[in-house]
């Protein structure tokens, strides 16, 4: 089977590029006569009899440019069961970190997956790279082994750019994506925060943040994220709501997505999308004009003291 050539060098290729002397074979050992020979092993590495790297997983420091901030726990689960009945299967990829410790520059999870599994020692490759090599690697192995969130992956090219001084094409060639695809990754980190957490927690998709961002200004933005929230928007009826906002003529809808809706009291609804409107996030309002409760939703502290003020702003807190 032909090697998928989706990602530009990959990974492979980037290892390759390791600054270890050339005397040594990939797992950092000497060839002498064909076999083996550890040279100048770090404390706390051990070679076994075929040239494999050994270290116990608790003296491994994560990667200082992991994009990964976000670990989901459900998966991770399922790796370190599969890690606890099979071991590592692949080596860890390290540097010595100067301090009878080592840094972890790709496999982040194997290693989480190792320790919560109880395994002393895991198979490693000890390495030397850059600082801007050190993302590159990270980056390209969380995209070949496990989607980061959006606002990981746009970070991490965002770095890249400023640790490599690197165009967004140049970007887009080492990690094998389009130029547009990094683009549009990177425009994510102009939402306001609020509005990135929302995106981390599938609140609102990639679609959904494309679709604010198409507008120029920022409270036109918020009122678009507001209503998507509050009245459960799809991508498209989203998109939709855009050109309304751009032309002021609505899109017409085959669906009749309105009449899906269910039958409310059309005061209260009116009255709901008005505190939506003034709060810019997701308001519901239960019950009728005699009693029930409201309901309103924020994503961060930020967007709490920003939503407080708007109800309460001559407060102090």
């Amino acid at each position: 089977m032909a090697k998928h050539q989706g990602l530009g060098r990959g990974l492979d290729a980037l290892l390759e590029e390791s600054e270890l002397p050339e005397q040594f074979s990939e797992n950092g050992v000497q060839l002498k006569d064909n076999s083996p020979v550890a040279l100048n092993l770090p404390e706390g590495i051990s070679s076994d009899e075929n040239g494999t790297l050994w270290v116990d997983p608790s003296l491994l420091k994560p990667n200082p440019h992991q994009p990964r901030t976000y670990f989901d726990d459900e998966k991770l689960a399922e790796l370190t069961e599969s890690v606890r009945q099979e071991g590592i299967l692949s080596p860890v990829i390290i540097e010595d970190a100067q301090d009878g410790t080592f840094f972890i520059i790709a496999g982040e999870r194997r290693t989480r997956a190792a320790r919560a599994a109880g395994l002393e020692k895991i198979p490693v490759q000890l390495r030397k790279y850059s600082e801007q090599r050190k993302l590159e690697v990270a980056l390209i192995e969380n995209i070949q082994r496990t989607d980061l969130n959006p606002l990981e992956e746009a970070q991490a090219y965002y770095d890249l750019m400023e640790l490599g001084n690197l165009t967004q094409d140049q970007v887009a060639e080492r990690v094998g994506k389009n130029r547009s695809t990094v683009a549009n990754c990177l425009r994510l980190l102009k939402l306001p925060e609020d509005i990135q957490k929302a995106l981390v927690t599938d609140t609102i998709s990639p679609g959904h943040a494309r679709a604010i961002l198409s507008l120029e200004n920022d409270s036109d933005r918020r009122l678009l994220f507001a209503r998507i929230v509050g009245q459960g928007l799809s991508v498209r009826q989203t998109e939709n709501a855009v050109h309304e906002m751009k032309t002021g003529s609505a899109v017409s809808s085959a669906s009749g997505s309105a009449s899906v809706r269910k039958q409310r009291d059309p005061n209260l609804e009116a009255l709901e999308q008005k505190l939506i409107d003034r709060l810019g996030t997701k308001v519901q309002l239960k019950g009728g004009f005699e009693k029930g409760t409201i309901s309103i939703n924020y994503f961060s502290s930020s967007d709490l003291d920003r939503i407080f003020s708007l109800i309460v702003p001559d407060a102090n807190l």
